[in-house]
């Protein structure tokens, strides 16, 4: 028998070929079992008040500031949040640019002492959760009306306390070990800012943090959500936190030439579909859910913003960084979000996609949106990274709340920096200019790193 060194796997064919002959070895190919596998009976909403979860809270760290309304207000005037990073010295970086915040302040959040040991990504997250569970009508004056073991935190993160963890080992390097800050382990690991969130406020429910690469958001949302639906518990805090802005983390991007040069112009470097993007432009911050049983709202009387209607996830099982061109799992992926949503393709008209400005990504997300929507009339389309970067595990939380302030306000935010569409587009991008745009049903769509693909999908509440 020969050994399993001799073998070579091809992701194109899907075939395990011996390398000292082309005779393909007896493995049934996996990409066509991918469509067979969308289950494609009539779609049913679910009913059960038990079973539907809604959301009750909103909590944003973002480069636009602190608060949901002015996020939302600077998206819809079509403001550029990206500019010179200047945190640390970038003069010998190709890439000197990035939606970095600016002036960020936790006071009345977060207690001094811890304020200055956390990395930010934590601060981001305990600060977004807090504000979230504020708009819930949770603040410290309320939480005793619920049950804290019955209440989870699930904030996930790409990269963690990636400051921190590169501080220590500067320290390591230069002064000792003994240098070394006792925080350097806890402060890293992905699940400490749900964690220490959980702590803060006492929810004692299931605490944890999923990273799925860019992806991580959306993950998030979709386990949360199942939490409530298998009845374990009345409410999650769940979203995105990301603070990868520092030496390490941008120069690692540019490792994979994946970043956006545009450092004379800026605001225009994030320019998703347009024939003329050159990468991606990094972003940080926090985007924060309160979801929770319709049951648990109502008996709380608590403030209803939207409902999440499903999600899915997948993976494309192929390339660490590069998304099939096709874009066959990502579409499979709709498929099941509105499968487990319970809507049919005809209803959804909003699509806030992934759409980072890299050349592959774009339009590997279009085909599979394509694959998806027979018809693209009456979708709008856009681009809130367009605006802010590209905030990793973050994005997805930064915009299911754009979302989700679609659908309240029935106005859709523009995708800025549309200059020449890309000719492969087909569907509105709400260009350059808000929109007025009445929200039947909105998918939101994250991909990432590791083919991780995830898709959920939101609507107005309605009794």
């Amino acid at each position: 028998m020969q050994s399993q060194a001799h073998l070579l796997f091809q992701p194109s064919s899907h075939l395990w070929v011996n390398l000292t002959s082309t005779r393909p070895i007896n493995v049934k190919p996996c990409r066509a079992n991918i469509i067979m596998s969308a289950v494609t009976s009539a779609p049913k909403r679910e009913t059960d008040p038990k079973k539907r979860v809604v959301i009750t809270g909103m909590g944003v760290v973002s480069v636009f500031g602190n608060d949901v309304d002015s996020y939302y207000e600077k998206l819809l005037g079509g403001e550029s949040g990206i500019g010179l990073i200047d945190r640390f010295d970038v003069s010998k970086f190709p890439t000197r640019i990035g939606g970095q915040i600016h002036g960020f302040e936790s006071e009345g959040y977060i207690d001094r002492k811890s304020d200055r040991r956390l990395d930010d990504c934590s601060r981001y997250c305990i600060f977004a959760g807090k504000k979230a569970l504020e708009n819930a009508h949770l603040g410290p004056e309320n939480r005793y009306k619920i049950d804290k073991e019955r209440a989870g935190i699930l904030i996930g993160t790409a990269i963690g306390g990636i400051t921190l963890c590169s501080d220590g080992i500067e320290s390591l390097k230069e002064k000792g070990h003994r240098k070394i800050t006792p925080f350097i382990i806890p402060y890293t690991l992905t699940n400490m800012s749900s964690a220490l969130l959980a702590i803060d406020v006492g929810f004692m429910g299931p605490n944890y943090s999923i990273s799925a690469a860019c992806a991580t958001s959306n993950y998030c949302f979709y386990a949360a959500a199942n939490h409530i639906r298998r009845g374990e518990v009345d409410i999650m805090i769940a979203g995105g936190t990301e603070a990868a802005i520092v030496p390490i983390g941008l120069a690692g991007f540019m490792a994979l030439n994946a970043l956006s040069r545009r450092n004379d112009d800026p605001q225009t470097a994030s320019r998703p579909w347009d024939k003329n993007r050159d990468g991606f432009v990094m972003g940080e911050g926090a985007g924060v859910l309160v979801m929770e049983s319709l049951e648990h709202a109502m008996k709380r009387d608590a403030p209803i913003y939207a409902e999440y209607l499903g999600g899915a996830v997948n993976c494309d099982a192929y390339h660490m960084t590069r998304p099939w061109s096709d874009g066959l799992a990502v579409s499979c992926c709709i498929k099941r979000c509105l499968k487990d949503a319970g809507v049919s393709t005809e209803e959804v008209n909003y699509i806030n996609a992934h759409a980072t400005s890299t050349l592959i990504g774009d339009l590997a997300e279009l085909n599979a949106l394509k694959k998806v929507f027979k018809s693209t009339s009456g979708i709008k389309m856009n681009s809130t990274k367009s605006m802010i970067g590209h905030c990793l595990g973050a994005a997805g939380g930064l915009e299911a709340i754009a979302t989700i302030r679609a659908i309240q306000t029935g106005w859709v935010h523009p995708t800025i920096n549309q200059f020449n569409l890309d000719p492969a587009v087909e569907f509105d991008t709400v260009a350059n200019q808000k929109q007025q745009h009445e929200i039947n049903v909105a998918i939101s769509n994250s991909l990432g790193f590791g083919g991780q693909n995830s898709c959920v999908a939101f609507c107005a509440f309605k009794p």
